[in-house]
């Protein structure tokens, strides 16, 4: 979820400053400026919610780092579910 609201809140900021540079450069509104800015916007927004999941991700609990997605096995440990090999 913060990954969401980093990335939003990232390509609005970029959307504005980007269309604000390539204006004072000289590229006129229309179609090419305003796919440059939305493709450059993504990208730095998409970096940024990687960049937010990789720091959640380290300051996590160590527990929370070793628990693998999808271990069933692990989640029947967890929720103290007797183990279907005894």
């Amino acid at each position: 979820m913060l990954n969401l609201l980093v990335s939003t809140v990232v390509f609005a900021i970029a959307a504005f400053f980007l269309r604000r540079y390539l204006a004072d450069q000289g590229l006129d509104k229309g179609m090419v400026r305003s796919v440059l800015v939305f493709l450059l916007a993504s990208l730095v927004s998409y970096g940024a919610g990687a960049a937010t999941d990789w720091v959640a991700d380290r300051l996590a609990p160590p527990a929370h780092r070793t628990a693998k997605t999808g271990d069933f096995q692990h989640l029947l440990n967890t929720l103290g579910a007797p183990n279907a090999h005894d």
